[in-house]
Order: structure tokens, then C-alpha cells, then sequence
């Protein structure tokens, strides 16, 4: 029998005033106060090594013994108090002004997770991160060093050099905001924190992974629900915009979006719930993961570990009454299946597909065992959409076209265009901003007709060819180059020729 009081049901708090308390953290022991005397708080499953820790205190505390639950309950206080705590300096941060580089310039303050250098390193690197538009942070481990890079429109670019134990200290911090394990480094991690930076509110979505010189972390910076764009303010042309709005009009059928990774399907997919009343509608989503917290939006993360997969959550909101269907990604056959028989039930189901066009979706869908006739007879429309970089008008330059890329886009040899340089108004990207462009195929009685007879992508290509309200991306890609609003660099990059 250990002889410690034990306490229980006592809704302990943590005790920030012990200088010791970010040591007891690391080695299971936590101050608390308990009738208003400070106190050590143990388990007995990982007393021994507390006690090795408690021996080598400055002042002597009591001892006190409580169940595992009230420990972890305890300690999660402890880091969402200290994790707020902290988040709250970026505003410092923000008046502070410190650039990235004065910390680099002493890099080896930064080597304690909850020390004041790398709490405010972390935070300067959020600022920044935002201020430049940054969608996702990249923090990778390497041999002896490591790598911070932002993607911004679309683009990694390297932001830091640091020391290995920079980077293990930087992801050691990301750990402890976003509450995960800091002693874990041998399997994946994920969760999510927020921060304040100024007025708003930002969600980062966390992705640890081990590799093998050490743990890579992945922020992906999401926009709040309320700042999610409306369909206008998409940035698609009057044409593109108007379709949309059409499609949107049904009260059921299935609308598509294709696309690779990063060209804005998400922003799309809650663009449209956004263009949808949830007051007189009722809108079910289902993620992996949850991309925007949304208010009068049931939203659902699937859970494989616990069966709930998007199959089996399909299946369950068809019993809820749904009026529309938020599907983040068709994957399989099975969710192929479900989806068209929501559609075709009364109910209006958005979802994405990875094909690099809109003609490609309609093959695809009857590859995973779609019935051509059930498709003719359920889907309203495929958008095929990318994000094109816009060239920085303060620095682009006039080029000749080659001739290579005269016969591909079949523009005018002596026709000039514009390559991007960068400077000081760019970040030296050559680039600022994003332009969507987007291919939208509805169904008339043609096309159906070619569908229910079975088709490839190429048959349904020729056929869009004589059809003047298909306006193509390629179309679009071009007449950006000639009006000088990005360059053919990027349009290869978005990958124009396999379009």
C-alpha cells in the first residue's frame, strides 16, 4: 500500500505558478491545488519515475495519488490552458514585427518546445505564413538539417534552412498546440488547431508523419465557413458562373467536380452549399476530413477504424431526410452505387472525381460499374476546373513565343507574350494571385444519347467540339496567355496538354 492520500471527484486545475510545471508535465506529475494547498498529483501506473523526478525538488509539496482518467483529464487542461496561452501571443508577434531571419540569425535558442524563442518562432511563422497567402506549411526533417517551405498559389517555395534540432523542436511545438503526443515519433499523428491572428480565426489541419530522418509535419491553413466565396465571387467568367447557378437550381440529380489535388474543388463544393438556403434545406456532408466547420450543415467525419466509411454513411443519411448531399469524393464502386441512387431518389448529391477533365468523369463513373441509363438519367452536370497563377503585372516581361509552343497553342509565331521575372511586389515569384477557370459539360439529348450507347472520353470530346456553349479550359488557358495574364510556363504547369 503506497503511502500517498488518494483523491478522487475533486475537479482539480492546473497550478501555473510552480516554476516546475512544464518538467512535471514530462515526467507524469502535475501541480494542481487542493483545499487551497498545492499539491503533486501521481498514478500509480507511472509512479516510479515521478517519484525519481519529485526527489530532486527545490520545496517539498504533498503528495497525492489520483485515478488515470482524473490525470489525463488534468493534464489536457494543462495544454489547452498553456496551448491558448501562447496561440494568444501571435498577436505580439504581429506588433513585435520579428522576421523569420532574426530568429534564424540564433538558431540555437530554439530548441525547447515551450521555450519563449521557439513559441515565438512558431507564431512569427504563422504570421508570415498568412500574410503571404500560404495554404499549406511543410516542415521536413533531413539528415543533419531541416526544411520550412509555404505553398502559396499553388507552389512550394523554401522559407528556412534550419539545424535538425530546430525542426524537431518546431514540430514538438505544433505537437503540443495541436494536442497530440510529443513522445510518439514512430507512427502518423493527426489534429487540428486554431489561431488568432489579429480579428480572425484561423483552423489548421495537422498531419505528422515519420520518415526516415525524422518526423515531417504538414499544416494545411483553412478559411473560416463565413469566408468561403460565393459563386460570383469564385473568380470564374460570367459564362462558367451562370451554369452553375443552373445546376444548382435542381432539386435533385448529381453535379461533379474533377480536378487534381490543390485546384479548389472544396472551395467549390461549399461555394454551392453556400449558394443553398440550410434554413429551408436539409444539407448533410460527408468528409475525410471536415474541411470548413459550418452552423445549419450536418457535417460528418468518416472513421474507418470504426466502420464509418462513405459508403456506410451514405447509407445512413438516406434515412435522415436529406435534401442535399455534400459527398467529399466518390472513391470506390460502392460509393459510385449509393451516390447515383441518392440522386435518383429525390436528392441533390455533390461530389468530386479525380480526372484531369470533364469529359473523363462520364467514363470514369461507368468504369466503377455505373449503368449508362442510370447515369443519363441522374447526372446534371460535370465542372472541370484548375487555379491558374496570374503573372505580376509589375514585373512580367514580353517574350517571344517558341515554335514548339506556337504549333501546340496555335498562336501566331510573331505573336509576343509575357513570361513571369519577379521582384519585391511578388515575393520574386513572377506571380501574384490566382485566376479559376472551369469546363462545364451539361447533358442534352446528344450527348445522352451518346452516353446511354456507351462512350469513351474522346467520343465525348468530338462531340463538344460542335457544341458552341462548351467553352474548353484549353480555350480559356490560351486566351489568358494572349491577354497576358499568365504565361505558358504556367499553363503547362497546371497541365494544359493533357487537358
Amino acid at each position: 500500500m503506497l503511502p500517498f492520500k488518494t483523491i478522487s471527484d475533486a475537479n482539480l486545475e492546473p497550478c501555473f505558478e510552480i516554476e516546475e510545471y512544464e518538467i512535471g508535465l514530462k515526467n507524469n506529475a502535475l501541480f494542481s491545488k487542493h483545499n487551497d494547498e498545492i499539491v503533486v498529483c501521481l498514478t500509480e501506473e507511472k509512479i516510479e519515475e515521478s517519484l525519481n523526478y519529485i526527489v530532486h525538488l527545490k520545496n517539498k509539496y504533498e503528495i497525492v495519488l489520483i485515478s488515470l482518467e482524473d490525470f489525463e483529464e488534468l493534464y489536457d487542461k494543462y495544454k489547452e490552458e498553456k496551448s491558448t496561452q501562447n496561440i494568444d501571443d501571435i498577436d505580439d508577434a504581429i506588433e513585435d514585427g520579428t522576421s523569420l531571419e532574426q530568429f534564424l540569425q540564433n538558431d540555437d535558442l530554439l530548441v525547447e518546445e515551450n521555450s519563449a524563442p521557439i513559441i515565438s518562432f512558431v507564431n512569427t511563422l504563422f504570421v508570415k505564413a498568412v500574410k503571404d497567402g500560404t495554404t499549406d506549411i511543410h516542415i521536413e526533417s533531413y539528415e543533419t538539417r531541416g526544411l520550412v517551405k509555404f505553398r502559396i498559389d499553388g507552389v512550394l517555395s523554401e522559407i528556412a534552412n534550419v539545424k535538425k534540432s530546430v525542426i524537431v523542436s518546431i514540430i514538438n511545438r505544433i505537437k503540443v498546440i495541436s494536442h497530440l503526443d510529443i513522445s510518439e515519433t514512430r507512427v502518423p499523428q493527426d489534429g487540428r488547431t486554431k489561431i488568432n491572428l489579429g480579428t480572425s480565426q484561423i483552423d489548421i489541419r495537422v498531419s505528422i508523419l515519420p520518415t526516415h530522418n525524422g518526423e515531417k509535419a504538414v499544416l494545411r491553413l483553412l478559411m473560416k465557413a463565413d469566408k468561403i466565396p460565393s459563386l460570383e465571387e469564385l473568380g470564374f467568367n460570367e459564362n462558367t458562373t451562370s451554369k452553375l447557378k443552373g445546376l444548382l437550381k435542381h432539386s435533385f440529380g448529381m453535379v461533379l467536380i474533377t480536378g487534381p489535388t490543390g485546384s479548389g474543388k472544396s472551395t467549390t463544393l461549399y461555394s454551392f452549399l453556400k449558394n443553398i438556403d440550410s434554413t429551408t434545406n436539409n444539407i448533410t456532408t460527408v468528409e475525410d476530413p471536415v474541411e470548413y466547420n459550418s452552423f445549419g450543415i450536418n457535417q460528418i467525419q468518416v472513421n474507418p477504424k470504426v466502420g464509418l466509411t462513405f459508403p456506410t454513411a451514405l447509407r445512413s443519411i438516406l434515412r435522415q431526410d436529406p435534401d442535399v448531399i455534400l459527398l467529399g469524393e466518390i472513391r470506390d464502386d460502392e460509393t459510385a452505387a449509393i451516390s447515383v441512387q441518392a440522386a435518383m431518389t429525390g436528392h441533390l448529391l455533390l461530389s468530386t472525381l479525380h480526372t484531369n477533365n470533364a469529359a473523363a468523369a462520364i467514363p470514369r463513373l461507368m468504369d466503377m460499374g455505373v449503368d449508362s441509363y442510370l447515369l443519363g438519367s441522374t447526372l446534371l452536370g460535370v465542372v472541370a476546373q484548375r487555379l491558374v497563377r496570374n503573372l505580376c503585372n509589375n514585373c512580367k516581361v514580353e517574350v517571344q513565343i517558341s515554335e514548339s509552343d506556337s504549333s501546340f497553342f496555335d498562336i501566331d509565331p510573331k505573336q509576343k507574350v509575357f513570361t513571369n521575372v519577379g521582384c519585391a511586389n511578388c515575393n520574386d515569384r513572377g506571380y501574384q494571385g490566382r485566376t479559376a477557370i472551369g469546363e462545364i459539360i451539361t447533358l442534352d439529348e446528344g450527348l445522352l444519347k451518346i452516353i446511354k450507347g456507351g462512350c469513351d472520353e474522346l467520343e465525348i470530346k468530338e462531340y463538344l467540339k460542335d457544341n458552341s456553349d462548351f467553352i474548353s479550359m484549353q480555350t480559356q488557358l490560351k486566351q489568358m496567355i494572349l491577354e497576358g495574364i499568365t504565361s505558358i510556363d504556367e499553363a503547362i504547369r497546371i497541365g494544359i496538354k493533357e487537358l
